[in-house]
């Protein structure tokens, strides 16, 4: 048992004072309060955890008849350099000396209009969709049903838009997960990660160094 025992009374100062009691204080109760609050709030805090992107690559073919064929001028590539603040993309198929590389970001104004507005279709369907479920004209389960139809609609279809993000060793990784975030809230579901070739790359440096932009600040984002 917990207690602390102060005893009174003495001599001060040549006076004998009266001598008082001694005043028992029982520290008990203040431990087992001390651990139920320990206790709770380790039971209460929820731990931090991991975060993961869990990308998931389609199987390699090697017969060429076997690949999806899908057309040069619906593609749209994003290109992720070494750069903190800035992208690029072009639209079609990559041509050394035609394609000019356009400089971007992950801002409400950057790459997410561009994808919004190839995307339209299916992005005002969702829009009207959500605006249903809201006004309480869908439950939500008819909603998810027409969501999920939607979206089938427009995988399927050959004529819808899809993107290709490429990234270098140095790419910063934070970039590649703003990208992916992206694509989801543009409802793109076509889409695929690649290894940027040499002369996008070769391309790339040229358009950085044309443009006069910052050098990329050493992190550890690739980590």
């Amino acid at each position: 048992m917990a207690e602390i025992i102060e005893s009174g009374g003495g001599e001060k100062g040549g006076k004998k004072r009266p001598k008082k009691g001694a005043v028992r204080m029982d520290m008990t109760p203040m431990v087992d309060l001390a651990f139920l609050l320990l206790t709770f709030f380790i039971l209460a805090t929820s731990l931090s955890k991991p975060k993961t992107l869990e990308i998931i690559y389609p199987k390699e073919v090697k017969d060429e008849t076997e690949k999806t064929k899908l057309a040069d001028e619906l593609a749209t590539t994003l290109l992720i350099g070494e750069g903190d603040d800035y992208i690029f993309y072009y639209s079609g198929k990559f041509d050394p000396d035609t394609t000019t590389l356009i400089k971007s970001d992950f801002s409400k104004d950057g790459f997410r209009k561009v994808l919004l507005d190839k995307n339209r279709s299916i992005n005002e369907r969702v829009f009207e969709l959500k605006q249903d479920l809201n006004s309480k004209q869908l439950s939500k389960e008819d909603y998810e049903a027409q969501y999920k139809e939607a979206y089938s609609k427009i995988v399927n279809d050959e004529q819808a838009p899809f993107v290709i993000v490429k990234t270098i060793p140095k790419s910063k990784w934070k970039n590649v997960v703003n990208a992916m975030d992206e694509l989801n809230i543009c409802n793109v579901r076509k889409r695929a990660i690649m290894d940027m070739d040499k002369q996008e790359e070769a391309s790339l440096e040229k358009r950085v160094k044309e443009l006069g932009l910052p050098a990329p600040t050493s992190d550890n984002s690739n980590d």
